[in-house]
């Protein structure tokens, strides 16, 4: 063939090589989009979800190739979607079992990101003052036994409320809760009747009441529906406008849910926090402690499979955990103690691609 008709037949072919060459590369690139932006999805609890858009909002601003999408399904959805490997990372209130840390296909680590409190909530008319709650009245109202808002139970707590004659109706969480957890774990520790015939679950047999989907609906039916009772984590009980209740604790005092009454029920809970960091807050015996308190956290892969988006997963997190805590005290979060941020630190700086450290 003459110089001139292969120099024209390179030429003709050399954009459909170069396109080849192309697509093989970014067939590399999984956690890279067309425009060099990283993709992740989360999902899990609805917990700390105000938390954590606020989080996405600051964290793209800062790093506008990271695309992140938080979806808040409960902590059951987050924990069954990390397991099946259709998020980049799951976000859960309830530590896992170890049961469901064995189903996995690989090794998770737990992050703690925030600290929150669970409150009992209500919509009862002519009651201006926040209503106290001892221990062992929470766990007969949600296991049926008290019945009626004026029960004397629970105006010997409130001797100078105008309780009514009504019907108590209990609104539970009808999906898979790391809310529920953190209720039910608490109830578990303050009743024996509790943990026989119910016990602490994600996903519990409630005795009575009706149920809401996350936090988010079972806001909306308290909201809606006169002489109704439920636990929401406080971000949505202060959004929303609605009373949270103070709750005996093991010290004998009524305390109202706020970021120090949460940090002191973390602080009393350290010396005994593992190595993992999966840990349950509730019922702590200090002083001043919030008792219905817990740590949130996001579920993570120890080895990622994308290097692109594991990196960006590690950055997202250490941004979290340091910078993003600035914005948990108007969120009615309470920022990780010190000690834990330290801890947490380690857990991120194991994380891997291909056996090597992503920070």
């Amino acid at each position: 063939m003459p110089l001139s008709r292969r120099v024209s037949s390179i030429a003709v072919r050399l954009p459909f090589f170069l396109a080849v060459a192309v697509a093989i590369f970014c067939f590399g690139c999984k956690g890279t989009g067309p425009t060099g932006t990283t993709s992740l999805q989360g999902a899990g609890a609805t917990f700390p979800n105000p938390l954590y858009q606020k989080w996405l909002s600051e964290f793209s601003k800062q790093n506008p190739n990271v695309k992140i999408d938080y979806q808040s399904i409960g902590s059951g959805g987050g924990i069954k979607q990390i397991q099946a490997q259709t998020v980049d990372f799951g976000a859960s209130d309830a530590p896992m079992t170890d049961t469901e840390l064995k189903a996995a296909p690989a090794e998770l680590i737990h992050i703690p990101t925030v600290l929150g409190a669970v409150v009992l909530t209500y919509n009862l008319q002519g009651v201006s003052k926040p209503l106290r709650f001892s221990p062992d009245v929470i766990a007969d109202v949600f296991l049926g036994k008290i019945t009626k808002w004026n029960d004397p139970r629970i105006k010997a707590d409130n001797a100078d409320a105008d309780l009514p004659a009504a019907d108590i109706t209990v609104v539970h969480r009808a999906d898979g809760s790391g809310t529920s957890f953190v209720f039910t774990d608490y109830l578990s520790k303050v009743s024996a009747d509790w943990k026989e015939k119910v016990g602490a679950d994600k996903s519990p047999k409630w005795p009575v009441g009706q149920g809401g989907k996350g936090n988010e609906g079972v806001t909306g039916q308290v909201k809606q529906q006169p002489n109704t009772i439920g636990y929401i984590e406080l971000a949505y009980a202060v959004q929303n406008k609605l009373p949270a209740a103070l709750i005996k604790n093991p010290s004998g005092k009524f305390v109202e849910a706020s970021i120090d009454a949460v940090t002191a029920a973390a602080a009393a809970s350290s010396a005994t926090t593992p190595d993992d960091l999966r840990v349950s807050i509730t019922n702590a015996s200090g002083a001043d402690a919030y008792p219905i308190s817990s740590y949130t956290y996001i579920l993570a892969y120890k080895d990622q499979k994308d290097a692109a988006k594991g990196k960006a997963l590690v950055d997202f997190i250490w941004w979290g955990i340091h910078d993003g805590e600035k914005y948990a005290k108007d969120l009615q979060y309470a920022p990780l103690p010190s000690e834990i941020v330290k801890r947490a630190e380690t857990k991120i700086n194991s994380l891997t691609f291909g056996g090597k450290p992503l920070r």
